[in-house]
């Protein structure tokens, strides 16, 4: 069995070779390739130290910033490679990283600090695979392994736990019981990693996560946002629904898109509904104001993973919009919507209310599809309209307001806003003369 290796890496390999040195592919790379995927960055691993491989290299460019661990990296034909030598890893005091590191000459001993037999893997076009832990058979059989004990895997890197539900949900595998056994019994590691690595993580595992898979590794989840564990338990008595609010969330999550964005605001989008539930005379559950009450704790929370502002805005606003009704609101609300918003967020906004009724009960899935439809029919409508959507898209300014004989004032920003409120309600055209009468019409009434 062979794997093909771009033509700079076996340069990379050849030139380490002839100085005498062993060198391999290792890790991802390897994995990725035997598993018929592009490889995004391919590694090598030898046994030169980090100063002969700069030796080995003279006249290349070359990147000393991982020194200390024992890389470098290389640009060979313009591909950036980082070339490391052969290592173990000593104590993790700090369950994050090791406290030093020392080379060594054999390439298994660097293979055994690695944290997933599908990653434990080196290969070299000469000496073929190096697996000393059965990582191309896991890979074949699509399970991720710790190397060796799992908990010390764990308690040497905390991180490790949310790269074990990553592997699992990008690739595809299925988690060895004994690894799945210490990701629930190490989950307080998780509090000593940085929430923006959490947050980065997170993003990854929810957009290829099932609800059966988010069920398994509630305790996980619930770590990492805790607003979410009131869900649990948390039963909604509706003709609706079927589900408690966190198998809702969990099988809304799995019917939205890959996307990273909008899976966010899915896993979010319930999250006030703890805390607004009421029940009526009749037992039935009800749930007011949790969008509003849910887009506050969503901010808290993605404030809390120091999510950019983009992002953070975006979520908060899916989330706290999430529950409308499409079918009944009207072009001119609509019209606002994409003016503050724009196109791509109430598209999103669909989507999201999309996966959302598809985790309710199915006897009236349909019923929200159908309005989801109607709704988007009045949004191609308002597209293909070329809409004015701002006060800015008025055919009228205040320099033409000017001229018109009505001065810079409060008084002409609130005569604007009035001409755009009855544009969009399709009260008068968005014609400039037709502006201009109904301007001058507002200035002498007092814009009443």
């Amino acid at each position: 069995m062979i794997i093909n290796i771009p033509q700079q890496v076996n340069t990379a390999i050849d030139i380490l070779e002839g100085a005498g040195y062993k060198a391999y592919v290792v890790g991802g790379a390897v994995r990725d390739a035997l598993m018929d995927r592009e490889p995004g960055d391919w590694d090598i691993t030898c046994s030169a130290l980090p100063s002969q491989v700069k030796e080995a290299f003279e006249g290349f460019r070359i990147i000393e910033t991982g020194l200390k661990h024992g890389t470098v990296t290389v640009i060979v034909d313009g591909m950036s490679l980082e070339i490391t030598t052969f290592r173990i890893d000593g104590g993790y005091s700090d369950n994050r990283h090791p406290d030093s590191v020392s080379f060594t000459a054999d390439v298994q001993d660097d293979l055994s600090r690695r944290d997933f037999t599908c990653n434990a893997v080196a290969y070299s076009p000469r000496e073929g695979f190096v697996d000393p832990f059965g990582g191309i058979e896991d890979i074949k059989s699509k399970i991720i392994r710790c190397v060796g004990e799992p908990d010390v895997r764990f308690n040497e890197d905390g991180l490790r736990i949310l790269r074990a539900l990553r592997f699992s949900r990008v690739l595809g595998f299925d988690i060895d019981p004994a690894t799945a056994a210490a990701v629930h019994g190490n989950v307080r590691l998780l509090n000593g990693i940085s929430r923006e690595r959490v947050f980065s993580e997170l993003c990854k595992i929810i957009t290829f996560a099932d609800k059966s898979f988010l069920e398994e590794y509630s305790d996980i989840f619930f770590n990492i946002i805790p607003e979410l564990r009131p869900e649990q338990g948390c039963t909604q008595n509706h003709i609706r629904h079927i589900f408690d609010v966190w198998s809702h969330t969990c099988a809304a999550v799995e019917n939205a898109k890959e996307d990273y964005l909008i899976r966010l605001a899915v896993l979010l989008h319930d999250i006030g509904k703890p805390a607004c539930k009421t029940e009526d005379e009749k037992g039935v559950s009800h749930f007011y104001g949790h969008g509003k009450a849910g887009a506050g704790e969503a901010d808290e929370i993605m404030r809390r993973f120091r999510a950019s502002n983009k992002v953070r805005n975006y979520v908060v606003s899916l989330v706290e919009y999430h529950d409308f009704v499409p079918d009944k609101i009207s072009k001119k609300t609509y019209k606002k919507y994409l003016g503050r918003f724009g196109e791509e967020f109430i598209r999103d906004l669909f989507e999201v209310r999309r996966a959302d009724v598809s985790a309710q009960n199915s006897a009236f899935i349909e019923e929200a599809l159908e309005q989801n439809r109607k709704g988007l029919e009045i949004l191609e409508e308002i597209i293909k309209e070329a809409s004015c959507l701002t006060v800015k898209d008025l055919a009228v300014n205040g320099n033409d307001l000017t001229g018109a004989g009505i001065a810079p004032s409060p008084e002409m920003g609130r005569i604007l806003n009035r001409l755009f409120d009855e544009v969009i309600s399709e009260k008068i055209p968005n014609e400039k003369s037709v502006l201009l009468s109904r301007a001058k019409e507002l200035y002498i009434n007092g814009n009443s």
